[in-house]
């Protein structure tokens, strides 16, 4: 008869279960689906069996214990990227920049069968109230997470997906509002134009601005328009592709910009010109049949109407550092004469380029109540995003109306 085998405590084992007096740890042995041997460890025999448990619901669900226990998020997350060949590039870019800059380093490295839902909670919380990221940031790593683990649950390594309800509940928490990125008021938009047209340093910047602000195009479709996009004579705008920085392929050393669809079906649409928009593009025209055309060929593709310093595309890093330097000389400009004329200075705030996107839809709820005309024009997939940003500038013109009307209210308790 076998002998009983017995921890120090006289506890009887189970079979497959052990001791090792040389890391006074607790052993389980057994043999997973594919046949192989696997161990799993614990400090106290109660921890060995509450894991033991586990498993043991995980084999009768089909779930991968081991896998789920040594698969990190960032393995998950790549072959999630490198399986979803559907993704347009625009979304590939983006969901790789922002995984790189705010999970792959932390909470990538941890374990897919150790995520809970309180983790995936407090970890998009510690990204708004310490690092300070917009919740429209995390929206997009939830973009991320989400169907990396979703992709886990399918392949029954996990058993539930740990971000389902997170973003709900962090919206909650922290408002949907706190860092959304508002419109320029208009008395600084039209501060910003005027400053830089025919300005002795900036002037050349005027009619890339008036139609970023006249046509609320995307940065990377803005950047892509050809001049076969573009019709003077119909005054229209065919938006039908955006350029997005790329992966390097081997031998190359850095990322390249390559050609993608519109970041989404929507976003394929025609824009209508209003006159300054169209007296812009005939500026740019006039100016490059003297300077010359841009002849970067990107994909195949070429006539490009923008043109950095060096005769190449312009990228979103070109825009933004003009907007920088541009805000920085009207400030130091607009404090001096403001001290001069002893009154307080009018400062422009920093702003982005995908700023003046979010500009022009303003100005364009302000004076449009067409939601879908608005929506079509903006390219917006989502009803729900044009209704934010109407709602946003349909609330500061009914205080506008409301402050017009509290002028006049003496008036009409008189006529009363």
């Amino acid at each position: 008869m076998a002998k009983t085998r017995k921890d120090s405590k006289g506890r009887v084992f189970r079979k497959g279960e052990g001791y090792r007096t040389q890391d006074n740890r607790y052993i389980y042995r057994y043999t997973d689906p594919r046949g192989l041997r696997r161990t799993i460890y614990a400090r106290t025999l109660e921890e060995l069996r509450q894991k033991e448990d586990e498993l043991k619901r995980d084999q009768l669900d089909g779930i991968d214990s081991h896998v789920k226990n040594v698969m990190t998020v960032n393995e998950a997350f790549d072959r999630y990227l490198f399986l979803k060949t559907s993704l347009r590039r625009t979304t590939r870019a983006n969901y790789e920049m922002m995984y790189n800059k705010h999970v792959r380093e932390g909470f990538g490295k941890r374990n897919v069968g150790d995520i809970k839902f309180s983790d995936v909670l407090m970890f998009y919380k510690m990204l708004v109230e310490e690092d300070g990221i917009a919740p429209v940031t995390v929206g997009t790593i939830h973009c991320c997470l989400r169907p990396t683990f979703e992709m886990c649950v399918r392949d029954e390594i996990i058993r539930k997906n740990p971000t389902d309800g997170v973003l709900r509940e962090i919206s909650n928490d922290i408002g949907k509002n706190k860092g959304v990125r508002h419109a320029l008021e208009l008395n600084d938009q039209v501060a910003f134009i005027d400053y830089i047209k025919g300005h002795p340093v900036y002037d050349h910047w005027h009619p890339i601005f008036t139609i970023l602000l006249g046509t609320g195009l995307r940065c990377g479709e803005f950047i892509g328009l050809r001049w076969k996009d573009i019709d003077l004579d119909e005054r229209i705008i065919d938006v039908n592709h955006a350029l997005v920085r790329v992966k390097p392929t081997k031998g190359e050393k850095a990322k390249r910009l390559g050609v993608s669809l519109p970041k989404t079906d929507s976003g394929i649409r025609i824009v209508p010109m209003m006159d300054d928009v169209c007296e812009a593009f005939k500026r740019i025209y006039e100016e490059q049949l003297v300077t010359g055309f841009n002849e970067t060929v990107i994909e195949g593709m070429s006539g490009f109407i923008f043109k950095n310093a060096n005769g190449d595309v312009l990228c979103e890093q070109n825009i933004n550092a003009a907007i920088r330097r541009i805000v920085e000389s009207y400030n130091m400009d607009e404090m001096g004469k403001a001290l001069k004329q002893r009154r307080e200075p009018h400062l422009l705030p920093r702003f982005s380029c995908h700023q003046l996107r979010h500009t022009f839809c303003t100005r364009f709820c302000e004076n449009e109540s067409n939601l879908k005309v608005i929506q079509d024009v903006m390219g917006h997939k989502n009803i729900k995003t044009t209704m934010n940003v109407y709602a946003e500038a349909t609330n500061d013109k009914k205080k506008e109306a409301m402050q017009k009307l509290s002028a006049a209210w003496k008036e009409f308790k008189v006529e009363s």
